[in-house]
């Protein structure tokens, strides 16, 4: 019998379901110079089956020209979770889940901010492990 490799590879961390619980765009004023501040949360929770839910707030305002909002919650699961202690568990949940994340709410950002009369917004990479420290 032939063993598959990416069996070996495989993460214990699991995406169920994702969705984004609110995609928000409003126009204030015509595209100026004024620089984009971004604050970002994140919320866990734990469900009775055994799975997490962990969501990611994006806010942003530029100055006389729009205000955004993104919300996105990840679903996820632990497989094999009695074999890990509790510290590896958090570090999965905490640190993994963002970083999965990341990229499909960068992506919204830049589309929802890809509108006429707008300078599309690339949300720069960042080191999620310092920030979750913090």
């Amino acid at each position: 019998m032939r063993e598959n490799v990416m069996d070996n590879y495989s993460s214990v961390l699991k995406l169920e379901n994702m969705v984004f619980d609110k995609i928000e765009f409003n126009r204030i004023g015509f595209k100026n110079e004024n620089e984009i501040k971004f604050s970002l949360k994140m919320q866990i929770g734990s469900g009775e089956d055994g799975t997490y839910r962990v969501t990611l707030i994006l806010n942003g305002i530029k100055q006389d020209e729009y205000t955004i909002s993104i919300s996105l919650t990840g679903i996820f699961s632990i497989k094999n979770d009695e074999d890990l202690d509790d510290k590896l568990i958090e570090n999965l949940i905490k640190k993994n889940t963002v970083a999965i994340l990341m990229p499909y709410l960068r992506s919204e950002l830049t589309l929802l901010t890809a509108q006429p009369e707008t300078d599309s917004v690339v949300l720069p990479p960042f080191n999620v492990t310092k920030m979750i420290d913090k």
